[in-house]
């Protein structure tokens, strides 16, 4: 489910889909369906993240942020107990123990039976605490949802650690309430809420359902909705009044919120009374039809796209992509790509894959590659269940599919962005207006382009929260933003959409196969001849699972602490460190007085080390899963360098990382399963 606030005029009448917001946007915001998931937690997890861009215009509103983790100010009569002692106030951190949790334990408990009107969440909480569960309470009320990189995460369930009824009510309430204090027109402009296939019949949580109870707790305080009447790609939702994610303070303020309004309102379970109220829109027309309007303007080559050969095979791995990626092929005057049948139609249970994340590599594309195997196809394209990720698979010559990794595909997209806006833009002064982005852990090829080139590079936090709302601020002081991607296959190629964009990702890396056809090129041979005149950039990125928090803190302590004196690490094996940036601590000894430039949090930890040989490396705990993150790269100078030799050396420095920094025998790491 995705909410977004926005700014619709208010002459939109009861029938008509939402005119444009107040000034140059269409957006509002909103709650999406979850995306990527992994395993058995793919059947079960949505995500709750506030959207804004309806129109795809890049306006929007906040996505909503979780509550934290210990509820404050309630009072309640106490559950049944589930172990000795009386009923008190003592509350213990999230997964641990001690004396006062399982009198935490009973009030969460109590109010979630007062509470909730679910009758198979309620039925499952009330048989719990018969069987004195403790364990399986403590994973469904140990500690409230809160936002990770990409919003509120976790899988469908009972308890407040999950998403389900109750505390989709709960968090739209407090969004509701943040909304109204932000912009005292709401009742004018109203929200944006959409959905995904998502759904878990066993809780009887659906992202249609969490939408629908979301709209009813708008319309229920006199607030306009603009729900979507079928699933929609996150893109079509996008955000706060800006359009882009929402960061601090807002995700602070909606925590708050939602801490201060966690009891139902009084037509909170009654979703029956939007189905004739005149505050409820259907925008699913109008927005479409805008989207696919302003997607056309990135259309360089109508007549290549008409007449070429490349065969095209799309898969929406059981998400809602499939219509999308067809009217933006059409869009673009294609002819439209191969389905892969099994996984076009949306299904909450992802029947075909493991993993519906094409992130993870050629596993998720078995059927796509058979099907590209039958039609003659030479390119795969995959969006992920959400349709704003896209990967991409070419047939070589010797038969094998090769699948570009995320900063492969920013290099392609980098540059054939750049190259059609030079064709169109002879004049080069305009350079000094224009920028790309790409997140810190991310490849730095479009710095290196930048700097030959001449336009603008920056890199932001890792997440399009960052990258947007900075593409936001460009875009008002004047300049052009042509491109940002992160490294998790994530695009933003139109600024029509502050996020990553699967759908315009698609169309527009079809384009650019198709033309590259017409110079008897392959994607394989551009990248090729890419690296060769901006510098080979050489990538590796992978993680460790870790559920004990405790151990990620030892871990990351130990290499601030690396010689027990408080002193970072001089080497890691046998290869020198030239610079240290620690986004946790604020630290970084390459600016003048220490200071990191970027924005830093004690919530999470990253550290980034920079070596003699040109390497680079930064290991960061994941916002939304029990990873440990490492991304690396080795950069060499323009020229035809030896891949091959870059790469050994690159695993080389890999290796020693993964040994000496992250000690996985030590730590009891779990390494990335294959």
């Amino acid at each position: 489910m995705r909410v977004a606030s926005g700014a619709f005029k208010e002459d939109v009448e009861d029938s008509a889909p939402p005119a444009r917001p107040h000034g140059t946007r269409r957006g509002l915001a909103g709650y999406p369906g979850g995306a990527r998931v992994q395993g058995q937690e793919a059947r079960s997890r949505e995500r709750v993240i506030v959207l804004g861009d309806a129109a795809g215009s890049g306006a929007g509103p906040p996505r909503p942020a979780p509550a934290s983790a210990r509820p404050a100010g309630r009072t309640s009569s106490p559950a049944p107990r589930l172990g000795g002692g009386s009923a008190g106030t003592a509350a213990a951190a999230p997964g641990g123990g001690g004396p006062g949790m399982d009198t935490r334990l009973d009030q969460e408990t109590a109010l979630w039976l007062r509470w909730d009107k679910n009758p198979l969440t309620f039925e499952s909480v009330k048989q719990l605490i018969a069987e004195g569960n403790k364990e399986e309470l403590q994973k469904c009320f140990g500690a409230r949802m809160e936002f990770g990189t990409a919003g509120l995460r976790a899988a469908m369930g009972p308890g407040i650690s999950h998403m389900n009824d109750l505390t989709i009510i709960q968090t739209t309430q407090g969004f509701c309430r943040y909304l109204e204090k932000q912009f005292s027109d709401l009742k004018q402009r109203g929200v944006v809420i959409s959905f995904d296939a998502r759904a878990h019949p066993a809780s009887g949580g659906s992202s249609k359902r969490f939408a629908r109870l979301a709209a009813t707790t708008f319309i229920s305080q006199g607030i306009p909705v603009y729900l979507f009447s079928d699933i929609t790609p996150t893109p079509f939702v996008v955000y706060w009044d800006n359009g882009a994610q929402i960061i601090s303070p807002h995700d602070k303020g909606i925590s708050e919120a939602i801490e201060e309004n966690l009891e139902p309102w009084p037509q909170a379970w009654d979703d029956s009374i939007i189905n004739s109220s005149p505050l409820l829109h259907d925008p699913k027309a109008s927005i479409s039809k805008d989207y696919f309007e302003d997607l056309k303007k990135y259309c360089f080559h109508r007549s290549v796209n008409r007449e070429t050969k490349v065969k095209f095979v799309h898969t929406s791995v059981h998400g809602v992509g499939h219509d999308f990626v067809q009217s933006a092929f059409k869009a673009f005057d294609f002819a439209p790509p191969e389905a892969v049948p099994e996984q076009k139609d949306p299904d909450p249970e992802f029947p075909t894959v493991k993993y519906p994340n094409p992130e993870e590599g050629k596993g998720v594309l078995t059927l796509s590659f058979a099907l590209a195997d039958k039609t003659k196809a030479k390119i795969v394209l995959a969006n992920d269940p959400d349709a704003d990720r896209l990967a991409v698979a070419e047939k070589q010559d010797s038969g094998e599919w090769r699948v570009f990794s995320g900063n492969e595909l920013g290099a392609l997209l980098g540059w054939w962005l750049f190259t059609s806006w030079k064709e169109k833009n002879q004049d080069h002064s305009a350079l000094k207006d224009t920028y790309m982005l790409s997140s810190t852990v991310s490849s730095k090829i479009l710095r290196a382009i930048a700097l030959k080139e001449g336009f603008h590079f920056e890199e932001t936090l890792t997440g399009f929260k960052w990258m947007g709302n900075r593409a936001k601020q460009l875009i008002d002081q004047g300049k052009n933003v042509l491109f940002a991607f992160e490294e998790a296959i994530g695009y933003m190629c139109c600024p029509f959409v502050l996020d990553k964009d699967g759908v315009s990702a698609a169309v527009i890396t079809a384009e650019l196969a198709s033309f590259l056809a017409t110079k008897n090129l392959s994607l394989s041979q551009q990248l090729k001849a890419i690296y060769i005149e901006y510098g080979y950039h050489i990538t590796k990125a992978s993680y460790f699972i870790c559920h004990d928090q405790g151990t990620v803190k030892k871990l990351f302590e130990n290499l601030r602490n690396y010689d027990g004196k408080n002193n970072y690490p001089k080497t890691c094996g046998k290869f020198e460190i030239s610079g240290i940036r620690d986004l946790t601590t604020g630290y970084d000894d390459s600016q003048p007085d220490k200071k990191a430039v970027l924005p830093t949090s004690k919530r999470s930890q990253m550290i980034t080390f920079t070596f003699a040989n040109g390497g680079v490396a930064t290991i960061r705990t994941s916002g939304t899963e029990p990873k440990i993150k490492y991304y690396s790269e080795l950069c060499a100078p323009p020229g035809n360098s030896d891949p091959e030799q870059l790469k050994r050396e690159l695993n080389e420095l890999v290796s020693a990382i993964e040994e000496h920094f992250f000690q996985p025998q030590k730590y009891n790491l779990q390494p990335k399963g294959e």
